[in-house]
């Protein structure tokens, strides 16, 4: 095979260990030289001298959970990097050793078979490890809500019947009241906000139940929690609005699109820059995001058309946000939701149109412009005689004889 890069390295990346090949062609033939470093900052800038000593040019190593990072940052710059998936460069079965792998990816590098991975630039990063931290600690938050009606459902109190959230103002006077060791249903009851829907007998019914001085133990510990974990959210928001200052335009122009919060415009921005020149098309990014069909086929057969596993921090945003947009009275994206989900059910058409706002937010970062929408009658205006034809059949289902005329 032809030889793209003829000074290469592979890098088997390790917890505490960094299994380095120099690859140097000579001719038809290649010479290898493997060292094994330790995966310290010494150790990693040592890999760095012993690679430029031996000429090579472009590195490579597998995306292994975030070990790869600190040999990514403390090579860059110097060396051109290529960060590979793992299930791609899969070596052939026979005997394994860290040795063969580091010396099987310096082979697929410098014959050009390894495609590299999406890394984003630096402040990037930044943002992206901001705004995943803030997920897994609202994931946490509602973990913990859960525990605290789990609790409640169990002392007989049906606080999450009449509320629509136990943590809501009127929620939080009456559990704060409950540790304290109220249990008067007359005197909860007075803490609830006269905003509040239920009536007073079906609040004071709900408030009556059998709280024990474990049940006050245990709501305490997790309301602690969920206080300490608002506070650290308010940290990360803190630090995301002053991170995301450069991209601050990005921002505002993903929040013209149906369904996007402030939220999930950094989210968008943190998972896939700013830069759309690393996507060949909208396409590539869909595929990169997990958000088109499978391609599985076999003897003239497709066996699946399920989506991948890919890119779930930014795909979970996305069918959030799809949500969000199907519920709009109007509009191209709620059109397409209803459109699809007569045919394919909610969850198919909640994808497509997870997908129909990552190809906007493509072309808008793109571009740099505004979100246009197409109109809720953007498919009617597309097919006009085949929606005639339905709707003369329609009539005729129901008894009536209809005649088409073209108005004047």
């Amino acid at each position: 095979m032809r030889v793209v890069f003829a000074r290469c390295g592979g890098l088997d990346v390790h917890k505490d260990t960094v299994v380095a090949c120099a690859r140097v062609a000579k001719g038809a033939k290649a010479a290898y030289e493997i060292k094994t470093f330790a995966a310290t900052m010494s150790g990693l800038l040592a890999l760095s001298d012993w690679l430029s000593e031996r000429g090579v040019t472009h590195v490579a190593m597998e995306a292994t959970g975030v070990y790869w990072k600190p040999v990514w940052h403390v090579l860059e710059g110097t060396f051109e990097l290529i960060l590979a998936n793992a299930m791609h460069i899969k070596n052939v079965p026979g005997r394994k050793t860290d040795v063969n792998d580091a010396a099987w990816i310096a082979d697929l590098l410098a014959h050009g078979l390894i495609r590299g991975s999406f890394v984003p630039p630096e402040p990037i990063q930044e943002l992206r490890a901001l705004t995943r931290t803030r997920k897994q600690l609202v994931r946490e938050k509602a973990s913990h809500v859960q525990r605290i009606d789990k609790i409640l459902q169990d002392a007989n109190v049906k606080l999450g019947t009449v509320l629509t959230d136990i943590m809501g103002l009127s929620g939080r006077a009456i559990l704060k009241a409950i540790t304290q060791g109220e249990n008067d249903p007359d005197n909860l009851l007075k803490l609830v906000d006269r905003r509040v829907k239920a009536s007073p007998d079906t609040l004071r019914e709900a408030l009556h139940g059998r709280v024990t001085r474990n049940h006050r133990l245990l709501l305490e510990v997790h309301l602690d929690h969920v206080d300490a974990l608002n506070r650290a959210i308010e940290r990360i928001d803190k630090e995301v609005g002053n991170s995301l200052e450069p991209f601050r335009d990005a921002v505002e122009l993903l929040k013209t699109i149906p369904g996007i919060s402030d939220v999930a415009a950094t989210v968008i921005v943190a998972e896939i820059g700013t830069d759309m020149s690393r996507f060949p098309g909208p396409g590539h990014l869909l595929s990169w995001a997990g958000l088109c069909p499978r391609s599985d086929e076999s003897a003239g057969k497709r066996r699946s058309t399920r989506t991948r596993k890919s890119a779930t921090w930014l795909k979970t945003t996305l069918v959030q946000c799809a949500w969000s947009a199907s519920r709009a009275r109007s509009g191209y994206l709620a059109a397409q939701f209803r459109r699809l989900r007569a045919r394919r059910g909610p969850k198919k058409a909640v994808v497509a149109v997870a997908a129909s706002i990552l190809t906007a937010a493509y072309f808008i970062l793109l571009r740099r412009n505004p979100y246009h929408d197409l109109g809720a009658d953007h498919f009617d205006r597309g097919d006009r005689d085949k929606l005639a034809k339905r709707l003369v059949r329609k009539l005729a289902d129901l008894g009536y004889k209809a005649e088409l005329q073209i108005a004047a």
